[in-house]
């Protein structure tokens, strides 16, 4: 790892309770969100973004690092920056620059995918982060993560 955050994933489901879609790049706009994803037009919570990291801490506390992060069913996975905890954050992303809204909340699905990964993803907002789009554009994988003041 260069020590750059990074984009290492990104996903989009067409409805509630569909299979995850994995690309190479999306649009991302302010009205819709992450294109083709049912969520987006959800205004505090257009987009959810995942850290690598506290996916794989969550998975090693059920002893489980084999579950894809699609699983956790967010669209975007960042490695190398803790996510901000505080809501009114911005992120970018490619050309996109994000608000953070609150903390992606694991629901009873996760239990789901493995007994206890819904525990384990709840400390310290390790299920991720939602956030509306406050600059439209695209993101592509490799792309740099910054935080914004």
């Amino acid at each position: 790892m260069t020590g750059t955050a990074e984009l290492i994933g990104i996903a989009r489901k067409a409805r509630s309770h569909a299979p995850m879609e994995t690309l190479d790049q999306v649009d991302i706009t302010t009205e819709l969100g992450l294109d083709g994803d049912y969520r987006g037009k959800l205004r505090r919570r257009q987009i959810t973004i995942l850290a690598e990291e506290d996916w794989q801490a969550a998975c090693q506390d059920i002893d489980r690092p084999d579950i894809p992060w699609t699983e956790r069913r967010a669209n975007l996975l960042v490695r190398g920056i803790a996510l901000p905890r505080t809501k009114g954050t911005r992120l970018t992303i490619g050309t996109v620059v994000f608000e953070i809204t609150g903390e992606t909340d694991p629901c009873n699905r996760m239990d789901d995918v493995a007994p206890g990964l819904q525990n384990a993803l709840s400390p310290d907002w390790r299920g991720g982060v939602t956030c509306r789009v406050i600059t439209s554009g695209t993101v592509s994988l490799g792309d740099a993560v910054i935080t914004q003041p």
